[in-house]
């Protein structure tokens, strides 16, 4: 029975497992922690992740975005601090949301996201590419130049200073 229970709480198990991506930008530190689903054949833009409503930027619990110091992203400043980080697809330009209410589940009962508006920090807008090979699990990267989402056959970066 303990080997069960156990077994449970490992959420390296689970069909989207946990994982991070972290990086310097600028003297920041920037962290995200997310749970990665894979494509497994489906559709994902428009389709499993429908455009133009808010989404949990991730599978399981809503991601986390944190940085160690104030960061510019898109031009707008950014607090130090830790963020539930959501996001709102759309074909042409996508809106990134950083959320001060953490520690929640993604999504409610009914499918829509645990993003309360009244707790949005910062709202940024960018613009999706197509990315140059499939990735079949979500994937974020940080880099000089900020941070990207990276999924199917979609890159959003954005930049930070």
């Amino acid at each position: 029975m303990s080997s069960i229970i156990l077994a449970q709480g490992d959420k390296s198990n689970r069909p989207s497992p946990p994982a991070t991506a972290t990086g310097k930008v600028g003297g920041a530190t920037i962290t995200i922690n997310y749970s990665s689903p894979a494509v497994k054949g489906r559709k994902i833009w428009g389709e499993l992740v429908p455009y133009d409503k808010v989404w949990r930027a991730g599978a399981n619990e809503a991601t986390i975005f944190a940085t160690d110091k104030d960061i510019m992203v898109e031009g707008k400043p950014l607090k130090a601090g830790k963020y539930s980080f959501y996001a709102i697809p759309g074909e042409k330009e996508w809106t990134f949301i950083f959320n001060s209410q953490t520690g929640q589940w993604g999504i409610k009962m009914d499918g829509s996201t645990t993003e309360d508006p009244a707790k949005d920090v910062l709202r940024v807008k960018v613009k999706p590419q197509k990315s140059k090979t499939m990735s079949e699990r979500l994937a974020y990267t940080v880099d000089k130049n900020g941070f990207a989402l990276v999924w199917e056959n979609v890159e959003v970066p954005v930049m930070v200073k």
